[in-house]
């Protein structure tokens, strides 16, 4: 079968790599826009701390996380040895005692029918700070053994790499999408039409526009992430922990000295791609109060990213009814770091007739004509 996927980001190339696999021929297109959640991200897998309590939608954000050690597994053996995942382990904080003994409550529960969490433990603020050093001094944690980082740039490549070794072709290019006779289809940026079986819109934030020419209004808009990167100059932080305190933001460490501290969630910026003074103030100021070790750390760059937000934290992945060959995969919004490895590999089962082996029911696009 042959298929186009628009979109190189995580869940783009994790549909294109799937496909790949499994024999399908494969064209990828991507335009390079600035902005593209997938290389501004830098993710924390740890799903089993999220206050959200939707539970078919914990149950896809937790095997995401699951599906990470096949994933990697599958892509080392083919040579990948850039990945950007390692297992860490991830610290919960909490301001709140009520919000920490709430993570401790989820966590007991979550984590028990979870093998791959490693289980968790309560731990002093020495001990957090062993694995987190410029953590405050008064802070406790809850420790996750099974908690990851990722680089979402290294991830995506390795995956497109892995794609394109198995036959996959990756086009710098841009897509659009007409209707004819209730089918979709794609044209190049030459206005050439490219005739392919299936087409899967992995667009991100993007995707509204791509999709508007069908006469569909996809409720997923862009909402940007101010994420600032700082060095600490011969300091070993590889084997740092990540930071997950119950709020708004996150820090992670990376092995060039680097941690990140993250992010904005700003709405209605449309592709308005500029660093703020507003957003890096947030920024830093969330990551000092909670690790104000990092206080003389450099300043390296932020990065700014497109985040696809849809109406509700529930992710778009399906067919669309009324329109033969299109699949769309959208709408992760903060969780699509985790969830994008798995849903790719979802999106892939469907573009090609097969049971993905998971109800996606709660998840099926549901188009509004304009």
């Amino acid at each position: 079968m042959k298929i186009a996927v628009i979109g190189a980001g995580m869940l783009g190339a994790s549909t294109a790599y799937h496909l790949a696999l499994a024999g399908h021929q494969v064209i990828v297109f991507d335009e390079g826009h600035p902005g593209k959640a997938t290389l501004a991200g830098a993710g924390i897998v740890c799903p089993w701390a999220t206050k959200a309590d939707d539970e078919s939608w914990y149950a896809l954000y937790a095997a995401g996380a699951r599906y990470y050690d096949q994933l990697i597994a599958d892509l080392t053996a083919r040579g990948e040895s850039q990945v950007g995942y390692r297992k860490v382990g991830a610290l919960v904080v909490a301001d709140d005692p009520a919000e920490f003994d709430a993570a401790a409550e989820r966590l007991a529960r979550r984590t028990a029918a979870a093998p791959e969490t490693g289980g968790f433990q309560e731990i002093s603020p020495e001990q957090a700070r062993d694995h987190f050093p410029p953590l405050r001094e008064d802070m406790k944690a809850l420790f996750v053994p099974g908690g990851a980082r990722v680089d979402a740039r290294l991830l995506s490549a390795a995956m497109l790499r892995a794609a394109v070794a198995a036959g996959a072709e990756l086009r710098s290019d841009l897509a659009t999408l007409q209707l004819l006779n209730g089918r979709a289809i794609l044209r190049d940026g030459r206005d050439q039409e490219v005739a392919v079986d299936q087409i899967v819109v992995a667009a991100g934030a993007w995707a509204s526009r791509i999709l508007a020419p069908l006469g569909l209004n996809h409720p997923v808009v862009p909402q940007r992430g101010q994420i600032v990167h700082l060095s600490l100059p011969g300091v070993d932080t590889s084997r740092w922990a990540v930071l997950l305190p119950m709020a708004s933001h996150y820090l992670l460490a990376f092995d060039d000295s680097r941690v990140v501290i993250g992010a904005t969630r700003e709405n209605g910026t449309g592709f308005d791609y500029r660093v703020t003074a507003a957003g890096q103030h947030e920024v830093l100021s969330a990551g000092l109060h909670f690790a104000p070790g990092l206080a003389n750390a450099t300043i390296l760059e932020t990065r700014v990213g497109f985040r696809p937000a849809g109406p509700s934290i529930t992710p778009i992945l399906g067919r669309v009814e009324g329109i033969e060959g299109l699949v769309i995969g959208n709408g992760l919004g903060a969780s699509g770091l985790t969830i994008g490895p798995l849903a790719g590999k979802l999106l892939a089962s469907i573009a090609v007739g097969e049971d993905p082996g998971f109800d996606l029911t709660p998840y099926t696009p549901h188009p509004r004509m304009t």
